[in-house]
């Protein structure tokens, strides 16, 4: 999926690398938790109770590619974002999003039925960044 962020490729790679801003455009949470800096790492505080994924960034290379996996119990998630400014428009760049969730036979379908939401929430994050 492709979402086009009305910014340059730096500010959007910084705001969606953050996951102190998670929240504000991430549907599925209502908070972060134990964000460490210093490891990449926190934990998603879910919509769901008790859902309490951990998180951390595999990949950060600044501002083209950033990479996050988290683990929930025997379920393993992978966020892929690649960053490219558009060829016509300098101050507008789109971001690559790919996800995948893999557990229990069933990672799949979680990963197909999530793909909408994901696509929504960076259209989100776009609207967000547009107005600030």
């Amino acid at each position: 999926m492709v979402v086009r962020f009305p910014v340059p490729v730096d500010r959007a790679f910084d705001y969606l690398a953050d996951p102190r801003n998670r929240p504000a455009w991430q549907s599925t949470l209502r908070a972060v938790a134990d964000v460490r800096d210093d490891h990449g790492a926190w934990t998603d505080v879910t919509v769901v109770p008790g859902i309490r994924p951990r998180m951390r960034t595999t990949v950060s290379e600044r501002p083209r590619r950033w990479v996050e996996e988290g683990r929930c119990g025997p379920f393993r998630a992978r966020l892929e974002l690649s960053f490219e400014p558009d060829p016509d428009v300098p101050t507008v760049c789109r971001v690559m999003a790919d996800f995948a969730v893999r557990g229990l036979g069933v990672g799949r379908a979680v990963t197909l039925g999530s793909r909408s939401t994901v696509a929504a929430d960076l259209r989100r994050a776009a609207r967000l960044l547009a107005r600030s």
